[in-house]
């Protein structure tokens, strides 16, 4: 792997390991029950029901796979969702490089406050900057999930008891988090990057 003016090039071995990152991490095909089931879940977490209620639109993604040897990857499907509606469906991968180890698996959840933050969001191809952040609804080894990669302290409960939620909509739009197994470490740069295509 070199890096050349702010471009990442991986050599075979590079190539190889991402991957099979990408391999491992990959979750299996979603059916239309757990986007259901999905959905249902963040709700039962009580504390981001006003989200439901107050949002434009909203982006679920059932399971994210996440993992990585120094060079992660992370890749998910989902639906996007406008006042309730299926409009259309959108894939997430994320490249990172830096000081990871490990792998997870995790749904997510994003809230469109408003018409601009959607159409923002549904313009084809969307990425979130390094510095934004998810905040996770379950207990685990950081209590929040940086979706740029990197990890931040944070309180929450467990799936039903989130009382450490303290998050807003930032560029409106809301990332929430919930862990459904693995154990990952990291502190690495990267943007989650979305592929939307409408139905």
């Amino acid at each position: 792997m070199t890096i050349k003016h702010g471009i990442i090039s991986l050599n075979g071995i590079g190539k190889l390991l991402l991957a099979a990152v990408l391999f491992l991490s990959s979750p299996a095909i979603v059916s239309a029950d757990e986007y259901t089931d999905t959905i249902n879940a963040f709700r039962d977490a009580g504390q981001i029901e006003s989200f439901f209620e107050s949002a434009h639109g909203y982006a679920v993604f059932p399971n994210i796979g996440k993992g990585g040897i120094g060079i992660g990857g992370a890749h998910g499907k989902g639906r996007v969702y406008n006042k309730g509606q299926h409009v259309g469906d959108v894939t997430m991968n994320q490249l990172t490089i830096g000081l990871q180890l490990g792998g997870q698996v995790y749904s997510q959840m994003i809230f469109f406050e408003d018409e601009r933050a959607f159409e923002e969001f549904t313009s084809g191809n969307f990425e979130f900057g390094a510095q934004a952040t998810a905040v996770a609804l379950t207990a685990g080894v950081s209590a929040q999930a940086n979706t740029g990669g990197g990890a931040s302290a944070g309180a929450s409960g467990g799936e039903h008891d989130a009382t450490g939620v303290h998050g807003g909509y930032r560029k409106g739009m809301a990332v929430f988090t919930i862990a459904k197994g693995g154990l990952m470490y990291e502190a690495s740069l990267g943007g989650q990057k979305f592929k939307y295509e409408a139905l």
